[in-house]
């Protein structure tokens, strides 16, 4: 598990882990049941506090992402398939909605941003 820490950006450490730990889940690439690396383990990895990484496991065990059992560590939890579905949707949003501020800020029709969705939707 790679977990890539950007100090150019606006959003905090703790955020940046468990989004991408999101990420991760969501792709499958850490799969129900697989156990994460402890918060002392993955804090001295990425050379963070430990309390950033705590933060990082509450919000993913508040989201629904991990399950933490005292004496056997972190694991991916069962995923409830609506509930991975609207996080795909909200990160797709999330998307759009940069694509239609670009294209406000630069006089690109709505009509044309369209067509490239479109687009890029059936490019295969």
């Amino acid at each position: 598990m790679e977990i890539i820490i950007s100090s150019n950006t606006s959003k905090p450490i703790y955020e940046q882990i468990s989004s991408q730990m999101k990420a991760m889940i969501m792709s499958s690439e850490l799969k129900t049941g697989d156990m994460i690396p402890s918060m002392r383990s993955l804090a001295k990895t990425l050379h963070v506090s430990v309390i950033t990484v705590q933060k990082a496991y509450e919000d993913l065990t508040r989201d629904g992402f991990i399950e933490t059992t005292v004496g056997r560590g972190s694991f991916v939890a069962a995923q409830n398939k609506d509930f991975v579905q609207e996080e795909q949707q909200r990160l797709i949003e999330q998307h759009l909605m940069s694509a239609v501020e670009i294209a406000h800020t630069y006089g690109i029709e709505q009509s044309t941003l369209n067509e490239l969705v479109t687009m890029f939707y059936n490019y295969e």
